[in-house]
């Protein structure tokens, strides 16, 4: 393989530079020719292309977001758009990609795969940590840590005015940031899709808590949970509790998104980028590069899209003992 063609996806997680910077570096060490695609399917559709060096990736590692950006591609959805996607990566001579992103990006990825046949590994980058095949994906510790300076910060002001506060993290489909910023943020209760927590069990919460001399709590809500986003799970709690508690939301969003990325995902990225580029080299292909006990590993896109990636019960667990 001489030429191959790196973009990311989806939405953006803090450590996709370090994952590119890998990838393009690699790629120099190797003697493989790399073009960075911009806006992902659609810069691959539209022939937003450049040959990338050693020197484009200079001074990024430290940096969140990407540099390649980022697009949600209709027209890549149709026949038509992954046509003229293919015509131009033959035009340029790409015989492979390294696709940074997450299930929408792999989704894409081998549908494009098994109608053109042109290799496609992916790096899973997502803060989300829900692709099954990895232990962890890039930005998820990072959007952890930087929810974690929040809620440490909104407890403080929980703490001093007797509030009851309800934090809304991302996890449309997934709970992982939520439990992890649950168990270090020190919550009462987290909220998560993969777990049905019925309103009347937080009612109970925050009774048993007042029951303790607790003046304060922290409950944490993934905005994909069952009962609603935070605020409507505060609005159905209000009508349950005194009306001398007072009750606060915060949404946290996509401050989560953004920022340096942690030390940790700096090196998962490149791990996950140079594993890629090496998985690709080899022959792989519909694959994702991901790490399993500290080891690099490769799953077929259809596994990473179709199994579910459950969270782990004892931290459910720890938090309902942690929060006594």
């Amino acid at each position: 393989m001489k030429r191959i063609g790196v973009f990311t996806s989806g939405g953006d997680a803090p450590g996709m530079n370090a994952c590119i910077r890998a990838v393009v570096r690699g790629a120099v060490y190797h003697g493989i020719e790399v073009y960075g695609i911009r806006r992902g399917y659609n810069g691959m559709i539209n022939g937003d292309v450049y040959k990338m060096d050693s020197h484009s990736v200079s001074n990024i590692v430290q940096r969140g977001g990407t540099i390649l950006k980022s697009a949600r591609s209709k027209e890549f959805l149709t026949p038509e758009g992954r046509k003229k996607a293919y015509e131009n990566l033959q035009e340029l001579g790409i015989e492979g990609l390294i696709a940074i992103g997450g299930n929408g990006t792999f989704t894409g990825a081998m549908l494009f795969g098994n109608e053109y046949g042109i290799p496609t590994v992916g790096a899973p980058g997502t803060i989300d940590n829900d692709l099954y095949g990895t232990d962890y994906t890039i930005g998820f510790d990072t959007a952890v840590n930087t929810a974690l300076d929040a809620i440490d910060r909104i407890r403080d002001t929980a703490s001093s005015h007797d509030r009851i506060f309800f934090i809304e993290v991302m996890g449309r489909d997934s709970g992982y940031i939520a439990v992890q910023c649950g168990i270090s943020g020190g919550a009462e209760l987290v909220m998560v899709p993969e777990v049905l927590t019925p309103i009347s069990e937080v009612v109970e919460t925050l009774k048993q808590g007042w029951s303790r001399s607790k003046s304060s709590s922290i409950i944490i809500v993934a905005e994909g949970d069952e009962e609603g986003s935070a605020a409507e799970v505060a609005e159905k709690i209000k009508k349950q509790v005194s009306e001398d508690a007072d009750i606060r939301v915060t949404t946290l969003g996509h401050t989560q998104r953004g920022g340096s990325p942690s030390a940790y995902d700096r090196i998962l990225a490149s791990r996950l980028g140079l594993g890629a580029l090496e998985g690709l080299m080899a022959g792989q292909k519909n694959v994702m590069a991901g790490i399993i006990n500290n080891e690099l590993v490769y799953t077929p896109f259809e596994d990473t899209i179709r199994l579910p990636k459950p969270i782990n019960e004892d931290l459910l667990r720890m938090v309902k003992i942690l929060s006594v």
